[in-house]
């Protein structure tokens, strides 16, 4: 691995951080924000406000892959991407001021989520077409998304107390220092064995987009099961930001201020973003079966376990061992795809990823705001984490087959 492999990594991990840093700014003061925007006050505003979001993550990942992959550049886009939703943030908090409603904002929230899912996908996209190994290029990404998760969280927590609309001018600056670092990166699209060329120099690989990578996911089913793991992964992510901050904050629990719900939300992503990293190279030495099974099943109890909390310093440090679960896990996952396409096809395929993963957030609002209206925080918790340990159970011989031969102790056998 260069140095140049090793500076790209540092500032795509950055740009990735401050994605993130943007994103989660919002959700420790989403209950009193969206009633600033004009909407009612309860938990249903807050899942139609996320739901905004990731609904255009799940439409426009996939676009952004194929096009990148097409275009044979990334980089641009990711500029693009990253500008246009800080330029999003900027015309949000300006909605209340223009007199216009909670309609008008959820519109804005869709457009600032189509554009900020490039700049996020793609930029993990650029991290896979690195050398270095996948496991360790995918745990960059994995200590950027847990990082500017946890940073998001603490920080917009504690902007959130302090007025309701910093979050979403502070959301609109990481943006766009995240499109600034974009531009220094080196585009190298498809990594360094992605295109062959013939005797004339002409390049005779043909770009491979969407349709490509749907066909190849019905001729090779195990490549849905990342995408499965994700799908639930996510869903229990989204589930936390949504239900999670209403939960310690509600005065019937633990009744917490933002900050304090930021920082908890926090407990979790503080280990979720070291453990990438060293949980990342792990997979890359013993193989994915064991951090991707062993960690989603734990990561089910204990997500169960901090809805069932009595008193708040259990529902504390189970918050902490979901972050150990969640960093055990979540590199392997997205290693998988990287294990399972070619390079020329992994700027789509990432963004097949993450429209799962994006539908895993839709349904962890969705799942977490209906059953927390109907039944309560236990009942929801019990749900969400049943559904990770059911994944878990249903796919261990699929994740299995993938590896033959791996052992706690053995050599794995996967891409590099």
């Amino acid at each position: 691995m260069t140095d140049d492999d090793r500076g790209d990594r540092r500032r795509l991990g950055a740009v990735v951080l401050a994605v993130l840093i943007s994103q989660v700014l919002l959700y420790p003061g989403v209950p009193s924000l969206v009633v600033a925007l004009g909407a009612p006050a309860g938990i249903d505003a807050g899942m139609w406000f996320l739901v905004a979001e990731f609904g255009a993550f799940v439409s426009f990942a996939v676009v952004w892959g194929a096009a990148s992959d097409a275009l044979g550049r990334r980089v641009p886009l990711i500029v693009v991407g990253a500008l246009g939703g800080a330029a999003s943030y900027v015309a949000l908090a300006a909605v209340p001021a223009l007199g216009f409603g909670f309609e008008a904002a959820l519109l804005v929230r869709v457009v600032g989520g189509a554009l900020t899912i490039g700049a996020f996908s793609l930029a993990i996209t650029l991290l896979m077409d690195l050398r270095g190994g996948n496991g360790r290029n995918m745990g960059a990404a994995g200590v950027a998304i847990g990082l500017g998760a946890a940073v998001g969280s603490v920080v917009g927590g504690v902007l959130a107390d302090a007025n309701t609309f910093y979050p979403v001018y502070a959301g609109a600056a990481a943006l766009a220092v995240a499109g600034a670092l974009a531009a220094t990166v080196d585009d190298r699209a498809g990594g360094p064995d992605a295109r062959t060329e013939n005797a004339d120099g002409v390049d005779t690989d043909p770009a491979v987009g969407v349709r490509e990578v749907l066909a190849r996911t019905r001729e090779t089913p195990e490549l849905l099961v990342p995408f499965a793991f994700g799908f639930v992964d996510r869903l229990t992510a989204g589930f936390f930001a949504l239900v999670g901050v209403y939960y310690f904050q509600d005065p019937a629990t633990f009744g917490l201020s933002a900050a304090g719900a930021g920082a908890t939300l926090a407990l979790f992503f503080v280990p979720f973003a070291l453990l990438q990293a060293p949980f990342g190279a792990l997979s890359d030495r013993i193989g994915r079966f064991y951090p991707v099974v062993v960690g989603s099943l734990a990561y089910g109890v204990v997500t169960i376990g901090v809805g069932v909390a009595p008193i708040y310093p259990i529902a504390a440090g189970l918050m902490v061992l979901v972050g150990v679960c969640g960093a055990l896990m979540a590199p392997a996952t997205m290693a998988l795809v990287t294990d399972l396409v070619d390079p020329t096809a992994r700027g789509a395929a990432m963004g097949l990823f993450n429209v799962f993963g994006s539908l895993g957030f839709l349904t962890g609002f969705l799942v977490g705001g209906t059953a927390t209206g109907s039944f309560g925080y236990a009942a929801a918790f019990l749900v969400v984490g049943g559904l990770e340990l059911a994944i878990a159970l249903a796919l261990l011989p699929a994740v299995r087959s993938l590896s033959p031969g791996e052992g706690l102790f053995g050599r794995s056998t996967v891409g590099g």
